[in-house]
């Protein structure tokens, strides 16, 4: 029996009972909201059940998503860091549980969850650590992305000031890197590290 709670939403878009299954499951394990599920239909940007009708979502399809957004820039590195995150199982393309799970953390989330989800777009390799080139790389992506939307104050008008500037705050045992903790901590206190959030949120 499909879940009542999905009715209305299943008038904008036809999941199927899996998909039904899929998310009344997360829902009961509080991995996601119905505004979460809601903001996956067809009158979102990107719409499982009308853009990805067959239940993955490429790389390239995710980075077409982000051009529509910034089509002064260039969103295609940010974009790509982005999907790593999405693509939980690395197993090359985002499916609807993983679409769905990230854009909870990301809507809806608790700071500590956003933090983490954050944490593992910065740590590009994945070794449990960020270090000053890792940053470099996201912000830069960032900056190449909003182009010349965003005015930047001259102690930030690039990347490298910008970096620069979070490492002196962030890396309190100055060893080159930051661990999880640092990160966190460093987060709460400069705003703008987890105020990049709203660019996941907004596109996807």
């Amino acid at each position: 029996m499909r879940n009542l709670k999905l009715a209305p939403l299943r008038k904008r878009a036809p999941w199927t009972p899996e998909e039904d299954a899929t998310l009344v499951k997360m829902k009961e394990e509080e991995k996601c909201s119905w505004e979460d599920i809601s903001a996956a239909l067809p009158s979102h940007p990107l719409g499982f059940s009308t853009d990805c009708p067959s239940g993955m979502l490429t790389k390239e399809e995710f980075q077409k998503v982000y051009c529509q957004f910034f089509p002064f820039g260039d969103p295609s590195s940010f974009a790509d860091y982005v999907f790593n995150v999405f693509d939980s199982d690395k197993s090359g393309s985002i499916h609807f549980k993983e679409f769905i799970c990230a854009l909870s953390v990301i809507s809806q989330g608790k700071i500590e969850d956003k933090l983490d989800w954050a944490f593992q777009l910065y740590d590009i390799d994945g070794d449990g650590k960020i270090s000053y080139e890792e940053i470099l790389a996201i912000v830069d992506a960032i900056y190449k992305m909003v182009g010349s939307m965003v005015k930047l104050p001259a102690d930030e008008d690039t990347p490298e000031k910008r970096v620069k500037k979070i490492f002196r705050m962030m890396d309190k045992d100055e060893n080159g890197s930051l661990d999880i903790e640092e990160f966190k901590e460093g987060s709460k206190r400069e705003e703008t590290m987890v105020s990049a959030l709203s660019l996941y949120n907004g596109p996807i």
